[in-house]
């Protein structure tokens, strides 16, 4: 099963709030570590260390199935990201080079919290987490509003 476009839209859109906030001169797989880190805080905060480990650790077992060069990548015991942003890329796409596996990995994880949490839910989360984005009152093709 391969992520859905509303779940690469939403992660394509907290990336490029990322990429806003910091240099220029940053990789993506950097903008998709600070996705990734400020979503652990907020999942952490909300539910618990323990259930953003397990929601981090299924959507990365997900997205190892999309993107097989994500097999280097580890959930560390305190829920942090290893090896994302060493990642290279074995094919010559400006795709992955700006950071796809990073992408579909979030993808996955909003995929997750979607499912556990409700769009609402998960929505809130997000505007919370990214206060001065704007985000639609609904996830991009799903039609229910929040």
């Amino acid at each position: 099963m391969s992520t859905s476009p509303e779940m690469r839209d939403l992660a394509a859109r907290l990336i490029a709030c990322e990429l806003g906030v910091g240099e220029s001169s940053e990789p993506v797989e950097s903008a998709a570590l600070r996705v990734y880190k400020k979503l652990r805080q907020s999942i952490s905060a909300f539910a618990g260390a323990a259930a953003f480990e397990s929601l981090a650790f299924r959507a990365l077992s997900q997205a190892q199935s999309e993107v097989p060069s994500l097999w280097a990548v580890q959930i560390a015991e305190d829920g942090t990201l290893e090896g994302l942003s060493d990642l290279k890329s074995q094919i010559d796409n400006e795709m992955y080079l700006a950071g796809e596996e990073g992408a579909i990995l979030i993808a996955r994880l909003l995929n997750l919290l979607q499912i556990f949490l409700g769009e609402a839910l998960t929505l809130r989360l997000v505007r919370v987490t990214w206060p001065g984005a704007a985000f639609d009152n609904h996830i991009a093709g799903s039609g229910r509003n929040s």
